[in-house]
């Protein structure tokens, strides 16, 4: 009977001893994916943006929004333009001197037009150049803080977006469009207001992109014509605006986008994955420039 009373007893340690190992294994993950893991990123981001103000001697500014894991489990957060991107990026503004160049890395779904509009006016009142690289896309805000800049840089295949702007979950002229379709008498109070509401919030930004473009020397029938197009909902408001129609709008765009942008970007990945959805080779650059397939073992001589 002692026998087993030890034997259970033993058992009963081992068992706490295995609880408590995986608990301590447990908070040694989280500690360092929740604290190190972040802190490696940041500087690694750090030091490509740091190269990037080394090579272009400017100011380098990046407003990148990704769906960030921020959590052990990998759930994922998206983000767009907000107040506080405003703040930091108005603070980072005011830092810089008024003869350096700025370079904005900008890739976002867009956010709040206050937010967005409170930087684009900060940058279009830059004496000196400022440069809006968009590796992927710019949609609408993304959009406005780009038409501040003195040059665009895209990749080929990137986009900007209209900037119409968004009455809650609905397109401010379509709410309009559908008042006019079926007449005031036809419709309710409070759809009267939202239409109000979505005339001038229309007319509200039509106003500010024409704006920040006159400042930017757009000839003012040139600015107002362009500000008309991307606002008044011609198009829906995720509709592409690839680089040749970003061209023939009048958008001052070139595609002349430097490696280092591409490398800040691939610090900032997708939210956790079970595993990768797109696969490829990376090509290696040959000494002329010229693309060479990678070394594969038993294919090449």
């Amino acid at each position: 009977m002692p026998v087993r009373v030890a034997w259970a007893a033993w058992v009963q340690g081992l068992v706490g001893l295995a609880k408590a190992a995986l608990f301590i294994t447990l908070a040694v993950v989280i500690v360092h994916q929740v604290y190190f893991g972040p802190r490696r990123l940041e500087a690694a981001r750090a030091d490509v943006i740091n190269r990037f103000e080394q090579e272009r001697k400017t100011r380098v500014i990046a407003l990148i929004h990704r769906q960030d894991t921020v959590s052990v489990f990998g759930v994922p957060v998206s983000s767009n333009i907000s107040i506080e991107d405003s703040e930091a990026v108005l603070r980072a503004i005011r830092l810089t001197p008024a003869a350096q160049p700025i370079d904005v890395i900008l890739h976002t779904p867009g956010g709040q037009v206050l937010a967005a509009e409170q930087i684009a006016n900060a940058l279009s009142e830059r004496k000196a150049k400022v440069t809006v690289f968009v590796p992927h896309y710019a949609m609408s805000g993304g959009t406005i803080i780009a038409l501040a800049a003195d040059e665009i840089v895209m990749d080929a295949n990137a986009v900007l977006g209209p900037v119409d702007p968004q009455i809650g979950d609905l397109p401010a002229a379509s709410i309009v469009r559908m008042v006019e379709i079926k007449g005031t008498a036809n419709v309710s109070d409070q759809m009267l207001v939202l239409a109000d509401s979505a005339q001038k919030a229309r007319l509200q930004v039509a106003y500010f992109v024409s704006q920040i473009l006159i400042r930017k020397r757009y000839p003012q029938k040139k600015a107002l014509d362009i500000a008309t197009i991307l606002s008044e909902g011609r198009w829906t408001h995720d509709f592409p605006i690839l680089v040749t129609a970003a061209r023939q709008l009048g958008l001052p765009v070139s595609t002349d986008m430097p490696r280092t942008v591409y490398d800040l970007m691939d610090l900032y990945p997708q939210g956790a994955k079970g595993r990768p959805s797109v696969l490829y080779v990376p090509v290696r650059r040959g000494l002329g420039g010229s693309d060479l397939l990678p070394s594969l073992p038993g294919l090449l001589p």
